[in-house]
């Protein structure tokens, strides 16, 4: 064996920016009660503190053949280096075999897209990777030479800096260019993504960041469990989010440091559910088992949808005086609701001409919160194409149509950025089987 192996599994959490040590408290209650503490998620920071070189002992020499390409104990070692000093993870007897694990499995994954990349003649220029270098450090409010000697402070030399990029810029080119055409969005499914976007406006949403520990990779449930509490307290402890999620999660949003974006009541798994309805904004939950592995989410925000929620109305009106008889209010009540049945939003305004001492009109697009307290209720919860009950306001009795809902506000997405989200997410999903089915035809032989 490499080094001496302890029983705790792969180390894993989520927030979306760093945490100085103490900001956050644990709970010692069930895995879903989130750990109170708030947080600033608003940037990714600077290093706080110099990487120090972890001390553990690595055998020299084969640790694994990839296709008959070696992985060393070097390269290991550099890796394993590398994940402790971009996520400032201080490394223990009990997260070392996890940091070990997911360091080897990003090598062999490595190794796989070398040979694919020399296989599709891929070849990016030190051009490229100084500019992804520039990016990442600039990210981080420093410079490319600063945050190279940041890593060198850790044991991690330059080289495996670059070449880690490099493969990481070609993959993504190669993938692109591969699975581009077949990641198209069409228009029908953008429009129906906005439609359910619109339609959930008035549900309860989550700003969320997220990690999925998948324990295929890292051992098994158990060890998922025990790696995502041991990064629970590392993140108390100063671990900035944002890496650690980078380097560890298995889930799409890791690319972006676990930023799962607005998430609406109702569309996530029960699980996640149960511990977002009972977070506040700032607050970190426990590990969460689902099947298949174990989520780490952070609450960075929440609110409850109305403010952002426009629709359409069309009604039909019997007027009354604010002081009209109980007998007037129930006559015109009981002819409403004999109209009530065969309205719809296409009909309900020629309908209303044909009867006498009605009016109907045409409310247009609003934003819930400037429509009249009577008829908020009814914008924010009838379902689209409904017909509501009567409604009693100080002008009159009014049947409303609900014509139609959508997300509105500076936070809506447009046509685009659906059409780019739904792009990325399939470009994803192909890219994880691309390297699954890598793994599946290769031949992988570990040496002990």
């Amino acid at each position: 064996m490499l080094f001496k192996r302890y029983t705790a599994g792969v180390a894993v959490a989520a927030m979306l920016a760093s945490a100085a040590p103490g900001q956050l408290a644990v709970a010692q209650t069930a895995p879903d009660t989130p750990v109170a503490g708030q947080v600033d998620p608003s940037a990714e920071q600077a290093p706080q503190r110099p990487a120090p070189a972890a001390d553990f002992d690595l055998a020299e020499g084969l640790v694994v053949l990839v296709n008959d390409v070696p992985i060393t104990s070097y390269e290991l070692r550099q890796r394993m280096l590398l994940l402790i000093a971009m996520t400032q993870v201080q490394p223990t007897a009990e997260n070392l075999p996890a940091i070990q694990q997911q360091a080897l499995n990003t090598l062999i994954d490595e190794k796989l897209q070398r040979q694919e990349l020399a296989r599709y003649e891929v070849n990016i220029p030190d051009e490229d990777v100084d500019a992804e270098l520039a990016m990442i450090a600039q990210s981080v409010g420093i410079t490319s030479e600063a945050y190279l000697a940041y890593l060198a402070d850790g044991g991690v030399r330059p080289e495996t800096v670059r070449e880690e990029m490099r493969v990481r810029i070609g993959w993504e080119a190669l993938v692109r260019g591969r699975f581009g055409p077949r990641a198209r969005v069409g228009r029908n499914q953008v429009d129906q993504t906005i439609q359910r976007i619109s339609a959930a406006a008035s549900r309860p949403q989550y700003l969320v960041g997220e990690i999925f520990l998948d324990a295929s990779r890292v051992g098994g449930q158990q060890a998922a469990m025990n790696g995502a509490n041991q990064l629970v307290q590392q993140i108390i402890q100063g671990a900035p989010f944002m890496a650690v999620a980078r380097q560890f999660s298995a889930a799409p949003s890791a690319a972006s440091g676990g930023d799962a974006g607005w998430l609406i009541q109702g569309e996530v798994p029960p699980g996640l559910q149960t511990a977002l309805d009972n977070m506040e904004a700032g607050q970190l939950s426990r590990p969460i088992p689902v099947e298949g592995g174990v989520y780490i989410i952070y609450l960075r925000d929440k609110r409850d949808g109305s403010s952002t929620s426009l629709v359409n109305l069309r009604q039909v009106m019997i007027e009354a005086d604010p002081d009209a008889s109980d007998e007037v209010i129930a006559a015109a009540t009981q002819r409403l609701n004999a109209l009530r049945s065969g309205l719809t939003c296409d009909n309900i305004l020629e309908r209303s001409r044909q009867e006498t001492d009605m009016l109907g009109a045409d409310l247009g697009e609003s934003d819930v919160d400037d429509l009249a307290p009577q008829f908020q209720q009814v914008a924010r919860s009838a379902e689209v194409g409904s017909i509501s009950a009567p409604v009693r306001t100080p002008l009159g009795v009014h049947l409303l149509a609900v014509c139609d809902r959508r997300a509105g506000g500076p936070e809506a997405p447009n046509f685009n950025e659906v059409e780019n989200r739904l792009r990325g997410q399939q470009l994803s999903m192909l890219a994880r089987r691309y390297i699954r089915d890598l793994r599946e035809d290769a031949h992988i032989d570990f040496k002990s």
